[in-house]
């Protein structure tokens, strides 16, 4: 029952009449709620991956001029021209990918909005949308503001296989489209040539789009190869890219991405795009040029700091009781927690945060079924080596 005239709503009011439904099954993100855990108890944040150490310098100084050189206006909606023909120049150089920087890119704040304009652009309500799991914990309330239905495939230890039958019996006449994250976010996994095909084949077959998130391109362990998607054959007009500048600049709080996509695809996803953001930080883009000028060394460097970073991290955890699953790509590692008899990953992790103030990421968040991720926990690495040796010392406690 609503309050009387000129009365202050109630907050069962507010519930009831006041929250739509697609965000009745939405809760905070779990990943960000460990965040703020951690600094309520002063612990060690190994649950968002975000680097507690510095940006690069030269990208530092690249934003400060463009900020003095006025860029601090809006830029055009669907990125500053010099940003878009950056992008494109990379996919060319470093995978001989041609796109065009007038009509196939968008520019996004952050890859987070790049993956829901994509979405809002492409699906209708009751389209599926299939998801390996266990995913990234945005694309299930994606879907939800989509009013689209999730169709999972699951990706098994200890390598993060999928089933190709399985993955055939998940397509259907409503499937719109499948996402794919490669380096993948929680698992590590690099998706193969071999992988992207079989997908592609299928996205032809039942007339579907492939989504892919590839924002940890070039954090790759052990010779790992990112391929594009948009480079798999028979792949050019019916996938989406999603990237952006946060991980492999360390930059997360630049919010700058990017779409690519073929023209018809784009015109969608700019008309969205502008609509809930208007543009990214004009100054970020100009930034941005530098970053993506930077020469081979720097990739080559990022990953080689990133794998030490990893070993560092597998053998923090083995030496704690952990039972981690080896990554291949991105800075995190999904752990095994069954050793330790906790009943599940939630009370696991509040206990550690509290006994060893060491925050981590719950695996559940990253299933459809609470109960397939209960003893599983993902800690980042895109930490400063005493932020790692730190982490040993505090886990002794759980010994």
């Amino acid at each position: 029952m609503s309050a009387p005239a000129g009365q202050p709503a109630t907050s069962s009011e507010i519930r009831e009449r006041f929250r739509s439904r697609r965000t009745h099954h939405f809760t905070e993100s779990v990943i960000r709620e460990m965040t703020r855990l951690a600094l309520q108890h002063d612990a060690v944040n190994l649950a968002q991956g975000f680097p507690d150490f510095p940006a690069p310098a030269i990208l530092k100084t690249a934003a400060h001029e463009a900020i003095d050189a006025e860029f601090n206006q809006y830029s055009i909606t669907w990125g500053a021209k010099p940003f878009r023909d950056a992008i494109a120049a990379k996919y060319r150089n470093w995978y001989g990918l041609e796109v065009d920087p007038e009509r196939e890119i968008t520019v996004c704040c952050g890859a987070t909005e790049g993956m829901i304009a994509t979405l809002l652009a492409v699906t209708n309500p009751g389209d599926e949308i299939i998801v390996f799991e266990p995913y990234y914990e945005n694309y299930g309330p994606d879907a939800e503001l989509c009013s689209a239905t999730r169709r999972i495939v699951p990706l098994r230890p200890p390598d993060w296989t999928f089933d190709r039958d399985e993955l055939r019996r998940a397509f259907s006449a409503k499937t719109k489209a499948v996402i794919v994250t490669s380096p993948n976010n929680p698992t590590g996994r690099v998706f193969s040539l071999e992988d992207l095909t079989c997908i592609g084949q299928l996205c032809r077959e039942f007339g579907a789009l492939c989504i892919t998130d590839e924002i940890y391109e070039h954090i790759l362990y052990d010779g790992a190869t990112h391929i594009p998607v948009l480079a798999v054959p028979g792949m050019r007009n019916r996938a989406v890219l999603v990237n952006s500048m946060s991980k492999t600049y360390s930059v997360t709080g630049w919010r700058v991405g990017w779409v690519v996509a073929a023209p018809d695809l784009t015109d969608s996803i700019r008309k969205v795009h502008d609509f809930l953001t208007v543009g990214a930080a004009h100054p970020l883009q100009m930034a941005g040029v530098t970053a993506l000028q930077l020469p081979e060394s720097y990739y080559a460097k990022l990953a080689r700091e990133y794998q030490t970073r990893r070993d560092h991290i597998l053998s923090v955890l083995e030496e704690a009781g952990f039972r981690p699953f080896r990554p291949s790509g991105a800075y995190y590692v999904m752990a095994d927690i069954s050793g330790f008899g906790f009943p599940n990953d939630t009370e696991f992790a509040l206990h550690m945060l509290r006994t060893a103030s060491v925050a981590a990421v719950p695996g559940s968040s990253f299933f459809c079924n609470a109960a397939d991720g209960s003893q599983l926990i993902r800690f980042c690495f895109c930490k400063k080596y005493e932020t790692l040796e730190l982490v040993r010392q505090r886990l002794k406690k759980l010994l």
